[in-house]
């Protein structure tokens, strides 16, 4: 007869092998819709692109009294009457790592949400991929994948998650060397403090980084009334309320607080932090997050409707 303690580890491994099947079933649809966002956002952009010494045309521009006239086009020049000169692409790889909270709670989707905020998060993380590889970055995932230049990159990055290991929390980052980016995606509803104690190292080992914190709706709203039964995905914990309702203002007086204790922390460090909810354009945060690894931060980033 098995024992108690026998009877609660399987009952956990038979329930992390249905989380790691969820996982595997969601990440080829998000890879499909993160391609079809990078190639909406992607139009026009230069990405992190500059000139400099390479081997790849970039753009032609005006010639400037001064420079080499080595470096002229006769032939594109001969079409009209401006001296062009051939810009090349300047070739120094970034690194850019990117991260996304697979956590329970992460599975949550409300009636207000087009999707879950795992389901964002993969899209996001592997949008962005797709945008930094076709940009010559490397792109690499904490403990799940080195960094790699290559213009598959997004699918491989796919293709790790999917066999990646069930785990909670922020990232390890040990195997993290130099100055590179790193992008945090999550719901980070943990307190401010806690999750600043393990960020603040990172940032010391000179880290640049940007939080996208996803949120359900109904998490930011608190839509409920009547008799509500509420759940913690991660403990399993209940909270029975007869009358949610008036539970309401407290509630997002207290999300909010987090929200703003977390992102004015993170700025005094020099991160960035992008609010974003799933009934929102993915487009949105992606343009926001890419154009802070850009160093051209937005003007307004929020979530609140």
């Amino acid at each position: 007869m098995a024992s108690i303690g026998q009877i609660v580890e399987q009952t956990a491994g038979a329930d992390a092998l249905t989380r790691a099947r969820q996982r595997a079933a969601l990440v080829p649809d998000c890879m499909v819709e993160a391609k079809r966002i990078a190639n909406t956002v992607i139009a026009g952009w230069h990405g992190r692109r500059k000139h400099g010494i390479g081997e790849n045309f970039w753009q032609f521009r005006p010639y400037a009294e001064g420079e080499s006239l080595a470096r002229i086009d006769w032939r594109r020049s001969a079409r009209d009457d401006h001296t062009y000169v051939r810009d090349r692409e300047w070739e120094a790889a970034h690194t850019v790592w990117l991260w996304a909270d697979m956590s329970p709670s992460m599975m949550y989707k409300s009636t207000y949400g087009t999707v879950s905020k795992e389901g964002r998060a993969l899209v996001l993380i592997l949008a962005l991929a797709e945008i930094l590889a076709r940009s010559g970055e490397r792109i690499g995932c904490p403990g799940i994948m080195e960094p790699v230049s290559s213009r598959n990159a997004a699918e491989r990055l796919a293709a790790a998650i999917i066999h990646a290991p069930l785990t909670t929390g922020l990232p390890e980052t040990g195997m993290i060397r130099g100055l590179s980016d790193i992008v945090l995606i999550g719901d980070f509803l943990d307190d401010a403090d806690a999750i600043m104690a393990r960020i603040g190292p990172l940032a010391r080992r000179g880290l640049r980084g940007h939080l996208v914190e996803i949120a359900d709706p109904a998490e930011e709203t608190f839509p409920y009334s009547g008799r509500t039964e509420f759940t913690d995905p991660e403990t399993g914990e209940k909270l029975v309320s007869g009358r949610a309702e008036s539970l309401r203002e407290d509630y997002r007086r207290a999300y909010l607080a987090r929200r703003d204790a977390l992102g004015e922390q993170l700025r005094r460090l020099g991160w960035s932090f992008v609010p974003h909810r799933t009934d929102q354009l993915a487009s949105q945060a992606l343009v926001a997050v890419h154009m802070y690894l850009s160093g051209s931060p937005p003007r307004t980033v929020g979530s609140s409707q």
